[in-house]
């Protein structure tokens, strides 16, 4: 009896794969009947499908079994039968580089492929490139070349896609058929054209005056095919992207002209290629912005979807130009295709105006809850956006985000919600009250233990300064008594700050710890024990060391510390100053999130830029006693982009030394260079101590040599220096196309600019969530202050960007933003300087004729706090 099929059955796909149980030994013995005469197609058919079909899954078939079964298989040739043939070729092409002699059907593809049937021979060129290796290449020369010129097109197509995968193998021969490839390029046939012209690209893409030529011939004759239309927009963007050609290069106008083309696609791609340009101006983007203005009103989705799509990408960085389609994108909120209304909304929520933020709000809201998550992240992107253009305008907002939180939806969609929340609160600090409310009443009912962490973070820091903290205990205590692990131990962190920070609440905060240390999980007793013993001493400073503002050390740098002090027992207590310091400062997340599904394993910790130089520096001979790597700066380019040799530095300090790495590429192909080092002569009391040369650089690719510097000791607060630097080296000419470098060679040298070490590279950033906490910690006992007048800046924006680029420290709590309309701001810097010395400063900046700015600095040592200030005058 046969089974009825369900529909139910269908969708679940239980029954709709009848490969679904394939076993490969049971495969490879029925393929046994190959050998059987006569052959039956039906069965052979069959038999090749489930190879393929288990090839396609990922299974592995021994090198043995693999040949067994396509020497069997070449028995198949025999037969007559189309599509037993064709399959033969698939099956060829999938087990060419598992199976061995498979060379053994060279000789029954080159005759398909140069015989009568029209039906064999594309499919049978195609078999035959993918077995032919470079020695076979020659043989079937002759052959490929009539084939890219061959009438029919099938044929043609398949010559000119196999020519174009072995370019990679063997690129000389393939170079020698561009000819007949240039005879193929002016075919009548759409896809011939379009292959012709994308193998002819890729024969001459490293030589950019050939593509200059290809691209003028082609774009003064014309094309048939859309799809050679679209390649050679692609083409030409590269090129102006590369020569950085602006308005009036002939490539652009070409592009521009492409707008006008009679069919669809070519229109878009040139639209979508001039808004993708980087430097593009509003009145380039013009004519581009009005042809997908018409898309809009297009009767096909797609083109109205591929239109919406580019301007809201348009609206990210010209809003303006997109204004002028407004009306078409209101029409569109309604359209039956929610992704098309989704994009629409979120352009013009980008393109609007602050008056019609409100109408804008309540049409989304009519919709919101029909479309899928991932849209949705889309849309709380662009109001975070729209909060940062119109701050005025957050309460709206406000109210619409919680409405959201209520709904229901996955994590990504959450957690975009709650970021743009954050980001409100933190950019109006008059919303921050509203802010809280709608994030505590979100945890009281939220499964996502990542986002209630987030949110009790947040409470433990804003909170306490709030005018009533006292109110939001009761939703942190609940999530005490409520919720797992992770959640219990975050709230914990958090009603210690409150217990820090308010002295009124210090006993209630206090009972409220004594409870938690009844606590089931032992991370919860012990941060509610130390937090308890901490909060008990009531002194400011511990408060400020312990609770508001935690370790700034780099975590993989404090395990790898750690461990190998396990390894040597030693009397001494573990410092922690021979911790590196955490390079990137650890701020809340904005909400730049890319909708993407989340792995729910946790992530392992990369390890930043800094324990990498850690690791490549601690395995050079010369830098083992230098102590722990202290900071690594930018890489800074001391060579032109285009000149022959490129050099750029990376200034890595120490306690006591510096170092800098040079990575230096030779860009020439008739050269090797050995023995390269950079020679420096410093303006200062730096004594260069030692090179590390790189042995050699051959052409392309880049090698590291090695300076080390001793900073000077006498005088401490010499901490700016300039080096002038020379690239010395041996050069042995050599063949370009061989590499082979000549015997003998001769030294020369390259004359670097000039390199600075100023103050910001002896200090690493260090975040303090609670300045003001962190300024009573380090005390007064070394602070120095000093007025200066900045009579070049003439805003404060300016003047707070300069300061924070000098010192090379990190501003805190938010003070590196200016509120609108201020003549005073007030800017808070941390940072510890080399040998581990914390460091903070507050500028308070005036703004009237010039720039008028008071400076104190703390520090746990003088002489930092005077380099300080000796810099900045």
């Amino acid at each position: 009896m046969i089974k009825k099929f369900d529909k139910k059955d269908e969708e679940s796909g239980s029954g709709s794969n009848p490969f679904q149980h394939l076993e490969k030994s049971a495969v490879l013995q029925e393929a046994r009947i190959f050998n059987e005469t006569p052959i039956n197609p039906r069965r052979c058919l069959h038999i090749l499908t489930k190879i393929i079909y288990l090839l396609n899954q990922g299974e592995h078939f021994g090198t043995i079994e693999a040949t067994e079964a396509f020497f069997a298989m070449t028995r198949l040739f025999q037969s007559n039968d189309q599509t037993l043939r064709r399959m033969c070729y698939l099956t060829i092409k999938e087990m060419a580089n598992i199976s061995e002699d498979v060379i053994i059907v060279t000789s029954s593809l080159t005759k398909d492929m140069t015989g009568k049937d029209d039906v064999y021979r594309g499919p049978a060129i195609r078999a035959l490139c993918r077995i032919t290796d470079t020695t076979m290449l020659q043989a079937i020369e002759r052959y490929m070349k009539q084939a890219i010129v061959d009438k029919v097109p099938s044929v043609s197509s398949s010559a000119l896609v196999s020519s174009l995968h072995m370019v990679k193998m063997s690129y000389d021969v393939v170079k020698r058929w561009v000819n007949e490839a240039q005879e193929a390029a002016s075919s009548d046939n759409i896809m011939v054209q379009y292959h012709a012209l994308g193998l002819l690209y890729h024969l001459r893409k490293n030589d950019r005056l050939a593509v200059t030529k290809m691209l003028n011939k082609f774009t003064k004759s014309g094309l048939k095919s859309p799809f050679a239309y679209c390649m050679l927009i692609r083409i030409a963007s590269k090129l102006l992207d590369e020569t950085e050609g602006g308005q009036d290069s002939p490539l652009f106008n070409f592009i521009e002209s492409c707008l006008r083309n009679k069919n669809e696609m070519v229109v878009y791609e040139a639209a979508s290629a001039i808004v993708h340009m980087p430097n593009c101006t509003a009145r380039e983007l013009a004519p581009a912005v009005s042809v997908l203005q018409l898309f809009c009103s297009s009767p096909k989705a797609a083109l109205r979807y591929a239109a919406v799509r580019t301007l809201n990408k348009v609206a990210m960085k010209h809003p303006s130009a997109v204004t002028a389609c407004n009306l078409d994108l209101e029409n569109l909120i309604t359209d039956s295709n929610r992704s098309i209304a989704t994009l629409a909304i979120t352009t013009l929520l980008k393109t609007g105006s602050e008056s019609s933020v409100d109408r804008l709000m309540k049409q989304i809201s009519s919709f919101v809850s029909e479309i899928s998550d991932e849209f949705k992240v889309v849309v709380v992107q662009a109001i975070s956006a729209l909060c940062q253009k119109y701050p005025r305008k957050h309460s709206v907002m406000m109210n619409f985000l919680s409405n959201m939180l209520r709904d229901d939806g996955g994590f990504e969609y959450k957690r975009a919600i709650v970021d743009c929340i954050i980001s409100i609160i933190e950019e109006n600090p008059e919303s921050k009250e509203t802010g809280l409310a709608h994030l505590c009443e979100f945890i009281e009912d939220c499964e996502h233990t990542v986002l209630a962490t987030k949110i009790l973070h947040l409470l433990g820091k804003e909170g306490p300064r709030t005018p009533q903290p006292s109110k939001y205990i009761r939703f942190i205590f609940n999530r005490v008594v409520l919720e797992s692990e992770a959640v219990r131990a975050a709230a914990v962190s958090a009603l210690a700050k409150f217990g820090a920070q308010n002295d009124d609440l210090l006993p209630s905060v206090l009972v409220l710890m004594q409870r938690c240390m009844m606590d089931s999980d032992d991370e919860v007793r012990d941060r509610a024990t130390f937090y308890m013993n901490v909060l008990q001493q009531k002194q400011k400073a511990l408060n400020a060391a312990y609770i508001f503002n935690g370790l700034s050390v780099s975590i993989p740098g404090l395990e790898k510390s750690l461990h190998q002090y396990t390894l040597e027992p030693s009397e001494k207590p573990f410092d922690m100053k021979s911790v590196p310091l955490a390079t990137t400062p650890i701020t809340e997340q904005k909400t730049e999130i890319a909708p993407m599904a989340t792995s729910k394993l946790p992530e392992k910790l990369a390890p930043s830029r800094q324990d990498i130089y850690q690791e490549q520096l601690a395995a050079i001979p010369e830098f083992q006693g230098l102590g722990p790597l202290f900071k690594s700066s930018e890489p800074v380019q001391l060579t032109e982009a285009e000149t022959e040799y490129v050099v750029r530095c990376v200034k890595h300090t120490f306690t006591r030394h510096m170092v800098f790495q040079f990575d230096c590429t030779n860009t020439l192909n008739d050269q090797l260079l050995q023995k390269v080092l950079v020679q420096m002569e410093p303006s200062e009391a730096y004594e260069v101590m030692h090179y590390v040369p790189a042995p050699s650089l051959p052409y392309s690719q880049p090698g590291s040599c090695y300076t080390l510097v001793r900073l000077p000791d006498d005088d401490p607060t010499a901490v700016s220096c300039t080096f002038s630097c020379t690239m010395k080296y041996l050069v042995r000419d050599c063949d370009p196309n061989t590499g082979e470098p000549d015997d003998d060679g001769y030294d020369d040298e390259y004359v670097l600019e000039d390199l600075e070490v100023t103050v910001a590279d002896h200090i690493q950033k260090v975040l303090k969530p609670n300045f003001g906490a962190a300024w009573e910690e380090v005390g007064d006992e070394f602070e120095k202050e000093e007025t200066f007048a900045l009579a070049s800046v003439r805003t404060l924006d300016e003047a707070v960007g300069n300061i924070i680029s000098f010192l090379g420290m990190q501003p805190c709590e938010r003070s590196d933003k200016v509120p609108e309309n201020k003549n005073s701001h007030v800017l808070f810097l941390a940072g510890v300087f080399r040998g581990g010395h914390d460091t903070l400063v507050r500028a308070r900046l005036a703004l009237a004729d010039g720039v008028t700015m008071q400076v104190t600095v703390r520090s746990d040592e003088e002489t930092v706090v005077d380099i300080i200030l000796a810099s900045v005058g």
